[in-house]
């Protein structure tokens, strides 16, 4: 079942500013909030969608991806990181509470449940600075995708206090400014009445509890310093700029919070006989004067070895031979480029004697005299034609 249109979820137009982007979310969220419409069994999954719109169209870099390769541009895999289902009420709760401020009474989600590893959702929870790094491809990686393994120098969750930072995961004591709820509730009486508002709990920094006694190996923090091999499958078809992205594989977050994403930047390595060009690639290939005259057979390179074209007689340098299919993919699976072959003519530099006289004769003759054709088309003409 494909996806909808991210903007058609949100009922906004594709040049929506950021503000109206975050006003429509908010909008969306209010009405479908699962806690106001406990009779509707669709209500969740409407929110969920409104929220994996909103974690796309919401930032910069994943909009910009969506608008320019639509849903392809979002997978986990190619710099998008949708929700796609995979993510918890309490995960967007944490990831976007602070649009709503107090709409639910303090805690975002109004479920009054504890979230996943015993955190309420009305916690802070810590989020993990991104990771960003380049990986070289080859065009033959390029041609069909591959799957990469770097090994990364990040945080990491302790392993003695499972990312808690405190002492053999268990030295904890609720705050006991905000009992545990991560957020502190202040009534203000105004000429128009009582008005609440929300905030983080100064005491525990929204965390909800504090560490009676620290972790020794992260010192209370729960993340420490190490090496992770981390696998990057990469589709084919990507280009030279392009972000792949690894949703909760960057840094981990202090205590238990939600690990950053790895960004990966696509550098190709350059190719001792063939250039890209978009979809196509480029060969040059030179052949000699005798070949071009009488017509042969050649050789010339592609991603997937070599492959054999005709060059007819009388050739001239130029000549743009098109190999159909044998280019790179789309990115979005829409079809294949073409190999366009470049034919030059080689001019030896180091003549003979008996060479140079065999050269006169054939220049004395009539038929070795240029005779363009009417109607022949210019170098630029038929590079054009050859690239449309």
């Amino acid at each position: 079942m494909s996806k909808r249109d991210y903007y058609e979820i949100l009922g906004i137009s594709r040049d929506a500013s950021p503000e109206e982007i975050k006003k429509a979310y908010r909008k969306m969220a209010l009405k479908h909030h699962p806690d106001k419409n406990p009779d509707d069994e669709t209500a969740e999954a409407k929110f969920k969608e409104a929220a994996e719109a909103y974690e796309i169209l919401g930032n910069p870099e994943k909009r910009s991806r969506y608008d320019q390769f639509g849903h392809a541009g979002t997978s986990s895999q190619f710099g998008g990181g949708g929700f796609g289902g995979g993510m918890s009420m309490d995960d967007i709760f944490s990831q976007f509470g602070d649009i709503f401020g107090g709409a639910f009474g303090g805690g975002f989600s109004g479920f009054g449940s504890a979230g996943a590893g015993g955190r309420q959702a009305g916690r802070r929870a810590n989020k993990g600075s991104n990771l960003r790094l380049k990986v070289k491809l080859t065009l033959e990686d390029i041609l069909k995708g591959t799957e990469k393994k770097i090994k990364v120098n990040k945080y990491v969750a302790c392993k003695p206090c499972s990312g808690s930072g405190a002492k053999d995961g268990k030295s904890f004591r609720t705050c006991s400014t905000c009992n545990g709820a991560g957020r502190v509730t202040r009534v203000t009486n105004t000429i128009l009445g009582q008005m609440q508002t929300a905030s983080v709990c100064p005491n525990c920094s929204g965390e909800g509890q504090s560490i009676d006694e620290k972790c020794s190996s992260c010192y209370g923090n729960g993340i420490v310093r190490d090496e992770e091999v981390i696998s990057i499958n990469v589709p084919a078809g990507v280009e030279e700029g392009m972000q792949l992205s690894l949703s909760g594989k960057g840094n981990a977050a202090p205590r238990g919070g939600i690990p950053g994403d790895l960004i990966v930047l696509v550098e190709e390595v350059p190719d001792s006989k063939l250039v890209r060009d978009g979809m196509n690639l480029l060969h040059d290939h030179h052949i000699s004067f005798p070949q071009a005259a009488m017509g042969t057979s050649i050789d010339v390179p592609t991603l997937e070895g070599k492959a054999r074209i005709k060059i007819e007689p009388g050739t001239q340098p130029g000549k743009v031979l098109r190999l159909k299919g044998k280019g790179l993919p789309s990115v979005n699976s829409y079809g294949r480029g073409d190999l366009l072959v470049n034919i030059n003519i080689w001019t030896p530099q180091k003549l003979s004697a008996e060479e140079r006289e065999i050269l006169k004769q054939m220049d004395e003759s009539e038929n070795f005299k240029p005779k363009p054709k009417k109607g022949d088309k210019s170098f630029f003409e038929r590079m054009k034609a050859a690239f449309n």
